[in-house]
């Protein structure tokens, strides 16, 4: 028995060595032995390469307002752990969690004695959170946001009133596959029959694999162009004005805070998804529950500020197609400031890619590393790299400090490569002075 929820997170962090294992045999056998609590929530389904976790925001922010108790089942964390299972905003308490963890560790125990092995941290933590939801929380809604993938997600276990794909490119490809078609089949394997299914990809090969995967499921799928469409008006130091038009609804100055072009779409995605679910399951929003819930839509590390003297940004673009919208966000909103980049990435990460981008952007880069079992070395990043970088070190602290020399108010210094990594500047270097 787990005493304390000190003892739970070690207990779940010790599974991490039993790695990824694609599949959904674990979970279904331990959800079976629970009595099925996932079968008892109302739920949405958030996958994609990039944009979940803002997707996930929108929604929950606007149903919210709206006065709905709303779940959310998110990964990875920035601040604490507790936040990957929340509702309304509030993360799972600890004497939840525990109890929760009680539940679930014995048969993670029997399992590992079977022919299934041990679940994976990711696999406990889903069953954790469908237990607290089902039997402690009741949300009214619960948004479950893909871990890795779809088709083999551990997530992939309900049977949602709407599947959300935001978009598809190149991450986790030795899992996934290397192309684009490969990669979409895995996101794709969330939809289920008869249910809708709001997407923001855009690329032909993804939209005729998702086309017809809806058309197997009979399932009605609702495109930018095809079903909704959104227009970028203006951007401010406040965030970004937009219209946005569906079947359903049309809107104009709408205004949201997170910054980036990106983001009007991930917020359009999130409004079409609100508009099927008025539509066919009686979510009942007022006008202004919507307008003042993507105003107050928040979710830290992605452009997030952490100080202003000198302007420090942290963001998680774990992939380069979260890079290449990160340059363009800082270009559109620091048009001619000095940038100074620090980076350090996970394993498995294409950051030879990812380095070549951020060069575009700046010269003076610093490659560093964090405290991971996962964190790629700053040596190896030096490697990668195609270029001579500021400073190369595994700690952190001291290629911030080097950056900070020289930094002025037309300086942006900007932090990026890896959500755990921005986890960890946030936490100690919220609003740094210069040096």
């Amino acid at each position: 028995m787990l005493n304390t929820y000190e003892e739970a997170i070690e207990w779940i962090h010790g599974l991490l060595p039993h790695g990824v294992k694609p599949g959904l045999k674990r979970v279904e056998w331990m959800l079976s032995r629970l009595g099925h609590p996932e079968r008892k929530l109302r739920s949405i389904h958030v996958g994609g390469t990039n944009g979940k976790g803002s997707t996930v925001t929108f929604l929950r922010s606007m149903m919210q307002e709206g006065g709905y108790r709303i779940g959310t089942f998110t990964s990875p964390y920035v601040e604490e752990f507790n936040e990957r299972i929340a509702v309304n905003g509030e993360s799972i308490s600890n004497e939840d969690f525990l109890r929760a963890a009680n539940r679930v560790k014995p048969l993670a125990d029997e399992l590992s004695e079977s022919k299934f092995g041990s679940p994976t941290e990711f696999e406990a933590i889903t069953v954790i959170a469908m237990l607290f939801f089902a039997e402690t929380a009741y949300p009214d809604f619960v948004i479950f946001e893909v871990g890795l993938g779809g088709r083999l997600d551990s997530t992939n276990v309900i049977y949602p009133m709407l599947s959300v794909i935001t978009n598809v490119g190149y991450d986790h490809t030795e899992i996934l596959g290397d192309s684009l078609t490969s990669i979409a089949k895995e996101k794709a394997g969330i939809i289920k029959a008869g249910t809708g299914v709001v997407s923001g990809c855009e690329q032909p090969e993804v939209i005729d694999q998702i086309r017809k995967v809806c058309a197997e499921k009979k399932a009605k799928l609702y495109l930018p162009g095809n079903g909704f469409s959104f227009a970028h008006e203006s951007s401010n130091t406040e965030g970004e004005t937009f219209s946005y038009q569906s079947v359903f609804a049309k809107r104009e100055q709408l205004s949201i805070r997170l910054k980036g072009a990106h983001q009007v779409k991930n917020a359009a995605i999130a409004l079409m998804a609100v508009d099927y679910l008025n539509k066919y399951f009686a979510l009942v929003l007022e006008e202004n529950d919507i307008r003042e819930g993507l105003k107050k839509a928040f979710w830290p590390g992605r452009f997030e500020a952490i100080s202003s003297k000198p302007c420090v940004i942290v963001d998680g673009a774990h992939n380069p197609e979260g890079i290449r919208t990160l340059i363009e966000t800082v270009r559109v909103t620091f048009p001619g400031n000095r940038v100074k980049i620090l980076f350090a990435a996970a394993t498995n990460k294409n950051t030879k890619e990812m380095l070549r981008l951020l060069n575009t952007l700046s010269s003076e880069i610093a490659l560093t590393s964090f405290s991971f079992e996962k964190a790629q070395t700053a040596e190896y990043l030096r490697h990668e790299a195609d270029f001579t970088p500021v400073i190369s070190t595994d700690d952190w602290n001291k290629a911030f400090d080097h950056l900070l020399q020289g930094a002025d108010e037309q300086t942006v210094i900007l932090v990026t490569g890896s959500l755990y990594f921005i986890s960890e500047v946030r936490k100690e270097r919220r609003c740094v002075s210069r040096k």
